[in-house]
């Protein structure tokens, strides 16, 4: 399964979009299918949007969680950021092309060309619910 995180944060008065990519960029890989794609806010400029797409089982996050919690440590983004970040986490359950010029047909949720098993998506959902209260309850999330 894909899990995705999506982190909104806010550069502070006078820092650029370099100055967050340099102090953000991670120093140390995840050992997995990893994407992230960063986005500016059309409407704010000064709003970073980070979108990460992870190839991994719900019960890998925690190592994943960890790692990233060390980058920051090793990294602190405080200089570059306002201190309000706000974070969703989701499992891809669906990528739909929907580029050619004209009429579509309807497909069922895919994923790589992978059929949506919605009962393991559930599954997952409830695991990762789980461990985020976890993290949340030990300050971490």
């Amino acid at each position: 399964m894909i899990q995705v995180a999506i982190v909104k944060r806010r550069l502070r008065v006078g820092k650029t979009y370099e100055d967050f990519r340099k102090a953000w960029y991670h120093t140390v890989g995840f050992g997995t299918g990893n994407r992230m794609f960063t986005l500016l806010n059309v409407a704010d400029p000064r709003e970073v949007i980070v979108i990460g797409l992870n190839e991994t089982s719900i019960e890998q996050v925690r190592k994943l969680i960890a790692l990233d919690a060390s980058e920051r440590e090793a990294n602190p983004l405080d200089e570059v950021i306002e201190p309000e970040v706000s974070r969703t986490f989701g499992i891809l359950v669906a990528e739909d092309d929907f580029s050619a010029v004209g009429e579509l047909q309807y497909l069922p949720a895919s994923v790589n060309g992978q059929p949506t098993d919605m009962a393991e998506v559930e599954a997952n959902l409830k695991k990762g619910a789980e461990l985020l209260a976890e993290l949340a309850a030990q300050g971490k999330a």
